[in-house]
């Protein structure tokens, strides 16, 4: 494992920090967009294609002068998923002047600071915590519970049985565990949905989990939702087959559970398993973004790997250079610091991210975008099964 991250690290610095590839004109302007994430650790390998997808985008920005007289620097530090390295990270960004910052992982730690220093964030990790109420923190899908509720939806809707589906959470016992899907429990069981008490496994990648299948199975489960990775649905899924219970429950997970790590290590056994995505998947060629994705990690020679949400990084890309590109618009590039930046998404509505997604920013909701998509592995491919649904806010009452 340490060799793994050590190359995988090595790699890393090589893509953003090595001799830039855009060939960027002395006299451009650089600005420099902060970037937290984990690259080691538990969650490295969920990060990396998105992270790549994100150098490819800052690269293609500055080759192709899409933000004129401006190079975007990418300025990422590997913090893994450790408060006291996000807070230091934080910091540096802060000094440094940087008018936004991206961060793939928990971000709920900064409502209070982002907004205090007038530092907007964008953040993929869609917690309820961090989306309401809405501070300068902003995101490009609904929220976890929010797309939950929407496979919950899907679930009723199809649901051939009798009574309510019944749906067991399964996951760690962390920020990105069943605890994370709570707030959505009322509207779930205002659609008729019975949602059975959340099972709980031993960090992201579990050695062992029939003891909590078991109890799912004698409580009639339905439905089993796995959190929140690859790594962790293919361990779950693994010891579901080997208690012969893929034929008992119907499998699904979080967006990031349903990629290529689940196919390559279960092969046949991960036929029918669904997830709620909230943009299409990295194999969809026919959508201008995926395409262009794709196109991209060629023609920068990055290493040649797909997950499944690795859109989430050339969306986010996307996003921050179209609020520099309005900012700069707005008050010129000299001038340009969060509270621009921040009143820059603010304007943004209708965004077209090339077929991937269209992104809208308002005061009251900083989701960008509310659709969710249910997706299936049928064949060894994972395929879209039903049409674009518009996911609620769910809001905490407290």
């Amino acid at each position: 494992m340490a060799i793994m991250a050590m190359a995988l690290t090595a790699m890393l610095l090589a893509a953003a920090c090595g001799p830039s590839t855009t060939g960027a004109r002395e006299e451009r302007t650089e600005v420099s967009i902060g970037l937290m994430l984990a690259m080691t650790g538990p969650v490295a390998a969920a990060t990396e294609t998105s992270f790549l997808a994100m150098s490819d985008y800052f690269d293609y920005v500055n080759d192709e002068e899409l933000v004129p007289d401006v190079r975007m620097k990418l300025w990422w530090v590997d913090t893994g998923i450790e408060e006291p390295r996000q807070l230091s990270t934080y910091q540096r960004f802060r000094a440094g002047g940087t008018p936004l910052i991206m961060m793939i992982n928990d971000t709920e730690i900064f409502r209070a600071k982002s907004q205090k220093d007038q530092i907007p964030f964008l953040t993929m990790s869609q917690t309820v915590g961090v989306m309401y109420p809405p501070t300068w923190i902003y995101s490009i899908c609904p929220t976890w519970a929010e797309s939950f509720a929407m496979w919950c939806k899907w679930a009723r809707d199809t649901w051939q049985g009798e009574g309510k589906p019944t749906v067991t959470v399964i996951g760690p016992d962390n920020i990105a565990g069943p605890g994370c899907l709570e707030p959505a429990r009322e509207y779930i069981e205002g659609l008729g949905v019975e949602l059975l008490p959340a099972e709980y496994v031993s960090g992201f990648v579990p050695l062992d989990t029939t003891t909590q299948l078991l109890r799912m199975a004698d409580r009639g489960t339905d439905y089993a939702y796995i959190l929140p990775l690859s790594s962790t649905a293919a361990i779950i899924m693994q010891d579901a087959q080997r208690l012969g219970l893929l034929d008992r429950m119907i499998f699904g997970g979080l967006e990031n559970t349903q990629g290529e790590v689940l196919l390559a290590q279960l092969g046949p056994a991960a036929e029918g398993y669904t997830a709620p995505r909230n943009s299409p998947f990295w194999s969809e060629t026919d959508i201008p973004g995926v395409k262009l994705m794709q196109d991209l990690r060629t023609r920068y020679g990055r290493k040649l790997i797909w997950a499944g949400d690795d859109n989430n990084g050339i969306v986010s890309g996307m996003i921050a250079a179209e609020a520099l590109r309005r900012a700069i618009a707005a008050v010129g590039v000299e001038n340009v610091d969060g509270a621009a930046m921040n009143a820059a998404l603010l304007t943004i509505s209708d965004f077209d991210c090339d077929g991937l997604k269209t992104i809208t920013y308002t005061a009251e909701d900083h989701r960008g975008s509310d659709a969710v998509k249910v997706y299936q592995v049928q064949n060894g491919k994972v395929v879209p099964i039903t049409d674009w649904m518009a996911a609620p806010m769910i809001i905490p009452k407290s």
